[in-house]
């Protein structure tokens, strides 16, 4: 899907609401150590540049997980909310936030050498390692 689609979605207990505009429903899986001690599993996630809006930022907590990034979640049930850099207009957002659960497309993952062996995808995606990815992204 290439053409823009806004989504929105909420948290378990409703507390905090996002609404997004997607360029592509695509979905990206992050192996690396701090995604999946943050959910328990790889991070599965659309992004998105600065085209996200909450409301109830009164319950959003923030975590500064890297120098460069930090973590947003609903203070009162825990929802995973945001992964997003500081310096610059990214976000990604887990997938499972929205009310839309169709039309997804699983198509990349980054930080594969990080991913342990316990689990893997069906379908082929394109594979990155964190070296990989930072040089992408012109990022050390």
């Amino acid at each position: 899907m290439s053409s823009q689609t806004s989504l929105s979605g909420h948290c378990l207990c409703g507390a905090v609401t996002v609404s997004a505009t997607l360029v592509q429903r695509d979905v990206g899986a992050c192996h690396c150590a701090t995604c999946r001690r943050w959910g328990g599993g790889p991070l599965l996630a659309v992004e998105c540049e600065d085209q996200v809006t909450f409301s109830g930022e009164a319950q959003i907590g923030v975590y500064a997980s890297s120098d460069w990034a930090e973590r947003g979640f609903c203070k009162v049930c825990g929802t995973h909310l945001f992964y997003r850099l500081r310096e610059q207009a990214f976000y990604a957002l887990p997938v499972g936030l929205f009310d839309e659960q169709q039309g997804w497309d699983l198509n990349r993952e980054v930080f594969i050498d990080q991913k342990p062996s316990y689990y893997g995808f069906a379908q082929p995606t394109l594979q990155l390692t964190g070296e990989e990815l930072f040089a992408l992204h012109g990022a050390s």
